[in-house]
């Protein structure tokens, strides 16, 4: 979650993939802006390939290599479609705001890549780029658009991917970070628009079979879970689910980081996620300062996403890399309390959140934490059978958790809950497990599979979680430790992708 979604290393400018423009001479520009309004039909054409072209760009670097390995050889050709959209922004009166995805379309003559096919809708991680376009292939920083591109497009499945809110030619302002009512409507208005543009398409024989799969990794997880329930909620059809490595218990997550437990790259999620809310329901703060430290409080509310690179802003000073809390908290004279203030021991990853200068005021921590020790989560600090949430939380950040939390619904389709339990960006125990706990009939029953890639390999995913633990091991071997750790939320990315292929392919 914390910088673009790395794949193995693999860059899309090993793709080389060469650029086209729509030539339909019927093309047409909608004024309309209602949601899941197409506004250029035909869209762009950005890329083509074909499969065998596919497979052998994939083979010239070694990172390539490995994503050939690991998703396959191309089954299909892609065309790559630039979708320009209208959805809705957030808040009490969301307005329209228009925004822009991908569409990305098997071509081919093997049975798997035309006529009726089935559509995965795809969320994608989480990105400090306002430039990113998942549509844009060419681009050497899009590497999660050319993982879904081999993982799902290239095997025949039509990829529906929204750039979200706040992105690209979105001029929303800011991003609706893990926003679950917004998010999902971004998704249902990707998927209408790129519904329509299929038969104006350059393959207009590949067509909807009917058959729908949601997924996304790390914040595209939680969208992708929060889209099924909405869509649910709304009686649409979808066929299967396969939510990567998200924080869905987010009360319980919010809980855990504030209690000491740091992830690696809070100091990027929390104005992501604070702007996000103070949008949408205003009570958050009077200002930034009663949250946020006097260094890092003015101008944070448009801090993020950016044009500026997330390395510059650490450099100028815009954001701490890693404090997040203050490494010498004030003296509480409760002792229980000061206890959890201080930096964890023997957590070299959570003690790397604490420091000097922090960007999380030392007032706004404490009253957090009382409010998380007067009204617990069930999930935290001691869980309780069925980890509910907590019943009245006061702290207005722990109510929009607790909002937006995944906690507040019942599946009703299959589910695989993809991730890994050494994760320290998304802390697997506390959001896929605590989903787990709280849908355990539904794990019981076969409903819902947990699939965790750092567990002893067995079952239908064996090989994936061998194949991760040996990559693991190698990154280990040649980067040293502490950059394998860090490395490997991202490292996670494709084995989950390729474990949810799979699970589709049962459907």
């Amino acid at each position: 979650m914390l910088r673009k979604i790395g794949v193995l290393g693999v860059a899309a400018a090993a793709l080389a993939l060469a650029a086209c423009g729509s030539d339909s001479p019927t093309g047409t520009v909608s004024t309309a802006t209602d949601r899941g309004t197409l506004v250029d039909d035909p869209p762009l054409r950005i890329a083509s390939l074909n499969a065998a072209d596919f497979a052998s760009q994939l083979n010239s670097s070694s990172s390539g290599q490995q994503l050939l390995a690991l998703a396959g050889t191309p089954a299909c050709g892609v065309d790559f479609y630039y979708i320009k959209y209208w959805t809705v922004g957030a808040g009490s009166t969301p307005a329209p705001t228009e925004v822009s995805g991908a569409l990305m379309v098997p071509t081919g003559s093997g049975a798997q890549c035309s006529g009726a096919r089935p559509i995965v809708l795809y969320a994608h991680g989480t990105n400090t780029d306002a430039s990113f376009n998942i549509a844009d292939v060419t681009n050497p920083a899009n590497t999660e658009g050319a993982m879904i591109a081999a993982v799902f497009a290239a095997q025949g499945y039509i990829v529906v991917a929204p750039n979200y809110a706040g992105y690209d030619i979105s001029n929303l302002g800011y991003h609706p970070y893990l926003n679950a009512a917004q998010n999902a409507d971004d998704m249902m208005d990707a998927l209408t628009a790129a519904r329509k543009a299929l038969p104006s398409s350059f393959t207009p024989a590949t067509t909807d079979s009917g058959a729908l799969f949601v997924t996304g990794y790390s914040e595209g997880g939680y969208v992708a879970m929060a889209t099924d329930k909405a869509m649910q909620a709304a009686g649409e059809t979808v066929t299967a689910t396969a939510p990567m490595s998200g924080p869905y218990a987010l009360e319980a997550f919010g809980d855990a980081v504030f209690f000491g437990n740091v992830n690696i790259g809070s100091t990027v999620f929390a104005p992501l996620i604070t702007t996000s809310y103070q949008k949408a329901y205003g009570n958050l703060y009077v200002q930034p300062s009663d949250l946020y430290t006097a260094q890092y409080a003015g101008g944070i509310e448009s801090l993020l996403p950016s044009t500026t690179p997330l390395t510059t802003l650490f450099q100028q000073g815009s954001l701490p890399e890693a404090a997040l809390f203050d490494s010498a908290p004030p003296s509480t004279g409760n002792s229980l309390l000061d206890a959890i203030l201080a930096p964890p021991p023997n957590n070299p990853i959570a003690d790397a959140g604490f420091g000097k200068p922090f960007l999380i005021n030392d007032s706004y921590r404490i009253g957090y934490l009382e409010d998380a020790l007067a009204n617990p989560d069930g999930a935290l600090p001691t869980p309780m059978a069925g980890v509910p949430l907590a019943a009245s939380p006061e702290n207005t950040l722990r109510q929009d958790f607790k909002l937006n939390d995944m906690r507040s619904w019942t599946p009703q389709m299959p589910m695989l809950l993809c991730g890994g339990d050494q994760d320290p960006t998304v802390y697997f125990s506390v959001n896929t497990e605590t989903m787990a706990a709280f849908w355990s009939p539904l794990v019981a029953g076969g409903l819902i599979s947990v699939l965790d890639l750092n567990a002893t390999p067995g079952g239908p995913y064996a090989q994936l979680q061998g194949a991760l633990q040996q990559t693991e091991a190698q990154l280990i071997a040649t980067e040293g430790e502490a950059t394998a750790v860090q490395s490997f939320h991202s490292t996670e990315a494709p084995f989950c992708a390729v474990a949810a292929r799979g699970f589709f392919s049962h459907f």
